[in-house]
């Protein structure tokens, strides 16, 4: 049998970068499509669920997830051929491009960053492994490769000394209980104002909507249950975060599984959903909350179900106020629900996920976490 399609472990950097591209919905919608898959993949949907969950083929699926393990966040954007043959082979072009990306405290240069000229003479006389590449050359590599010329900024790294830990455990329960996972998470803000979009239009003659950028209805937050082994999604739109607000939204998820064994609930570490009141609800309730790691919120599987949300219901539209917004989440939420993925399927995946695993172990041992 096939080994299981699935994207390597993502980096700090990568999560949040994808969770940034689904959530906002702006830009390319190649490129969003593509993250939506990476992202889904990430958080253990398997190949047929992502491709009901972006409308493709499955074979494009592992085709995008193949090239993101290869290429990382290049492989989002297209790749167009044609031109004359290589005068640089592919492992010199990857050696440049990783020159190109690393501290130059390293390397022991006495810049503080690089330019053309000064990458062109390192590569030629300084580097381990010497490549004689024109400056012109050099520069439509790095821009092949999306190396610009940029500000730096900040970036917030996973801080969490538990980071693989809780990593791992989310794995082992999605892949060993799917059946008893849940998701769950906020996503909002949700505005009333005329929201930018994309859809069929004659040509030249696209959809308006009027400008408007008073906000006079504030803020919602829609609080979203997600299971894993059923894909079934469901919530409500709430004022605010909130603990109370988060312990109903548990409570939904432990009357899914009214038979009193226990489940597993996937959550980020917001502030709202480890207090004291929760953790001692979930203990009574046999409700195990399993936090993903700081500033890792891409590893909560609900993420990627957010991006139709964003796509089909708020992006391109003028909804009049909070309750019209609400009643056309809830209409999407049937539709969605009503086609889900067949339970056959469901427990096929589970199977594989399974042996997946095991073969893992075999081969490269993972860390006792992983099956605690």
């Amino acid at each position: 049998m096939a080994d299981l399609v699935r994207v390597r472990w993502l980096s700090d950097q990568e999560g949040q970068q994808l969770l940034r591209i689904t959530r906002r919905g702006t830009g390319s919608p190649i490129r969003l499509r593509r993250a939506m898959v990476v992202l889904a993949s990430a958080g253990g949907n398997t190949v047929p669920a992502i491709a009901r969950l972006v409308q493709a083929d499955e074979d494009t699926i592992r085709q995008v997830i193949h090239r993101f393990n290869e290429m990382g966040m290049a492989s989002l954007d297209p790749r167009w051929a044609g031109g004359p043959p290589r005068q640089i082979s592919s492992d010199e072009e990857q050696f440049i491009v990783e020159t190109a990306n690393t501290r130059l405290e390293k390397l022991g240069r006495p810049f503080i960053r690089w330019s053309v000229r000064k990458l062109a003479d390192h590569l030629r006389v300084h580097s381990t492994r010497p490549v004689r590449v024109g400056r012109e050359r050099l520069r439509q590599l790095l821009h092949r490769h999306r190396i610009t010329f940029q500000r730096t900024k900040t970036w917030k790294e996973s801080t969490d000394p538990h980071r693989d830990a809780k990593l791992a455990r989310i794995e082992y329960v999605s892949s060993q209980f799917p059946q008893r996972v849940f998701a769950f998470d906020e996503f909002g803000p949700l505005v009333i104002r005329p929201q930018a979009g994309t859809g069929w239009a004659a040509a030249g003659h696209p959809h308006r909507l009027p400008a408007n950028y008073h906000k006079l209805h504030g803020v919602r937050q829609f609080h979203g249950c997600y299971s894993v082994g059923d894909d079934q999604l469901w919530g409500v739109v709430r004022r605010r975060k909130s603990a109370a607000n988060t312990l109903t939204a548990l409570k939904s998820i432990r009357a899914a599984r009214p038979d009193g064994a226990p489940i597993y609930v996937i959550l980020d570490n917001l502030s709202a959903h480890k207090g004291s009141k929760i953790r001692r609800w979930a203990a009574r309730n046999k409700v195990e909350l399993c936090f993903t790691p700081t500033y890792a919120s891409w590893a909560n599987p609900i993420e990627a179900q957010f991006g139709p949300l964003r796509t089909f219901v708020i992006a391109g539209s003028n909804h009049p106020n909070h309750p019209a917004l609400t009643r056309r989440f809830q209409a999407y939420l049937r539709w969605r629900n009503a086609n889900a993925r067949h339970p056959d399927v469901l427990a096929a995946q589970c199977r594989e996920r399974a042996r997946i695993r095991s073969e893992r172990q075999r081969r490269w041992g993972q860390p006792a976490t992983r099956a605690a």
